[in-house]
């Protein structure tokens, strides 16, 4: 027995904002943008679309595709650095509360852009395990209630949306046959939220209001994205003995056209291996691979057998991967 994907669901706001309406209020132009990022829009959620709303709308989607009654869920795993709350209840929580499930286990993931990795890989060990039978893994941020909108190096990157997996049994072979997981924490200050926890606590009147938004060093977040990328890739292949040629899609953390280029090159992979929609969406963080394998599986691009690795790199840093077979 092994674990796989039964379905995957998605929640995207309604409200996109293109570049053009951005270079409105922001210092910036669509040409620079899309040269620089590839990037021409995002999805903006409303003060009613919470993170765990989102959540709990892709999940929804994820459970009814798989025909799956939300009695059956054993755990709900959130994968997300925008939780409702800034410490506790955990966003899963509330998502459990908001399916009206009974009192099954529910826990936050916070890796950064790496979350939804990490929480296909620990709801694989949940079943396997036999602690459950059924996971829901979902990906979601309200990035831009922690953008600094007056920054153009960053107020440009990012978006909101909502990404689930329903987790369940399969056979051997098929599946997440392989997870890589990994940290460089002596680069936690390269891509940060700098106030508002303990070790620098809000003090009214005196921290600034851009220290609790996000803060990147564009640079230092660039090198370290393009070298995991091919770091994952590389490694995730020659544990399974895989060549590029064997490998149908590569599913990366949407952050950069010019990161995923990159890494592309580095790898000798070609770019048409590489499944990309950050034009549409931007970077959602933990959500951008769930996303991009809703919107791939709705283009019915996905297919049984296929062989599929996906990458996450953000803040932290963390890094990971996923060798799934569809």
């Amino acid at each position: 027995m092994n674990v796989g994907i039964a379905s995957i669901g998605s929640y995207i706001p309604a409200r996109r904002v293109s570049n053009e309406e951005l270079s409105k209020t922001v210092d910036t132009s669509d040409e620079w943008i899309r040269s620089h990022t590839g990037i021409g829009n995002r999805h903006i959620a409303s003060d009613e679309e919470t993170c765990s709303y989102m959540a709990t709308e892709a999940a929804k989607e994820a459970l009814d595709k798989a025909g799956v009654d939300k009695n059956e869920v054993d755990q709900i795993i959130v994968a997300t650095i925008t939780p409702d709350y800034r410490d506790f209840p955990a966003t899963a929580n509330l998502v459990q509360r908001n399916l009206g499930i009974g009192n099954i286990g529910s826990i936050d993931v916070k890796a950064a852009c790496t979350g939804f990795v990490y929480g296909l890989e620990l709801g694989r060990g949940l079943i396997l395990g036999g602690t459950a039978k059924t996971v829901v893994v979902i990906g979601a941020e309200k990035l831009s209630a922690i953008t600094n909108w007056n920054d153009r190096g960053t107020a440009v990157l990012f978006g909101d949306g909502a990404g689930a997996a329903v987790l369940t049994s399969c056979a051997d072979g098929e599946g997440i046959v392989d997870s890589v997981l990994r940290t460089d924490g002596t680069g936690y200050d390269a891509l940060n939220i700098p106030a508002g926890g303990t070790a620098t606590p809000f003090i009214p009147g005196e921290t600034p209001e851009e220290d609790l938004c996000i803060y990147m060093d564009g640079q230092r977040v660039y090198n370290f994205a393009v070298k995991v990328n091919v770091e994952i890739v590389k490694d995730l292949m020659e544990r399974n003995g895989l060549t590029s040629d064997d490998i149908d899609y590569i599913v990366p953390h949407q952050a950069n056209y010019r990161i995923i280029r990159a890494a592309s090159m580095r790898a000798r992979i070609p770019m048409e291996k590489y499944y990309l929609n950050m034009e549409e969406f931007a970077n959602t963080s933990s959500a951008s691979v769930p996303l991009a394998l809703a919107e791939m599986d709705r283009k019915e691009l996905l297919k049984k057998g296929m062989k599929i690795l996906t990458v996450g790199f953000g803040g932290g840093l963390t890094y990971g991967g996923n060798y799934l077979v569809w």
